[in-house]
């Protein structure tokens, strides 16, 4: 099949909330619960996803987005233990705000992160990803994280990785990438 007639699509679904999300804390490798709300929205993923059928489905091996795989009908996700979230470093459970007090407009796109990954690092990660899923032959499901997944757009639309600091993904959201004419391209963002 020629990449103008492909037709698969790859869903993103980023985890439900936690606490550190709900409080903008920067969170990595810290491995945190759901909360009962985080919990609740992630299976009413469920209905949502469906009518659809998935020949692969993804999970970050960090316990919220495999609570929400398993709360949204697909506990038997596979871990893919490139779809963790970009490592913080020292920014761990640090907000934007707090960075800012000393390193005035920072962002993961654009600053470094002490101890943490580069662009380049979560790029060839991410890039590994993407091969992954341009492997199946039919639609794909992945379960990640904020960072993780808008780079993995980024890079999915064939952009630099720090490009993704231009797609807003909220937690328990479902996106959908795809084709059109073609083209490597957004289908439906953030809903």
């Amino acid at each position: 099949m020629t990449t103008q007639e492909r037709k698969d699509r790859v869903f993103l679904v980023r985890h439900g909330e936690t606490e550190w999300s709900k409080s903008g804390r920067h969170t990595s490798v810290t491995d945190l619960p759901l909360t009962a709300e985080g919990e609740h929205v992630a299976a009413s993923l469920t209905p949502r996803l469906a009518g659809e059928s998935f020949d692969l489905v993804l999970t970050s091996p960090r316990r919220r987005a495999r609570r929400t795989a398993e709360l949204a009908g697909f506990p038997e996700a596979q871990v893919d233990d490139d779809l963790v979230e970009w490592n913080y470093g020292d920014y761990e459970g640090v907000t934007t705000a707090e960075i800012r007090e000393t390193v005035p407009g920072w962002t993961v796109w654009d600053n470094p992160v002490p101890h943490g990954e580069t662009p380049a690092e979560v790029s060839a990660r991410l890039d590994r990803v993407t091969a992954r899923l341009a492997a199946v032959p039919g639609d794909a499901l992945v379960f990640g994280h904020s960072h993780a997944l808008r780079a993995l757009t980024a890079r999915w639309l064939e952009l630099d990785v720090t490009e993704g600091r231009h797609f807003v993904l909220n937690t328990a959201t479902l996106s959908v990438l795809g084709w059109e004419r073609g083209s490597p391209a957004i289908l439906h963002w953030n809903s």
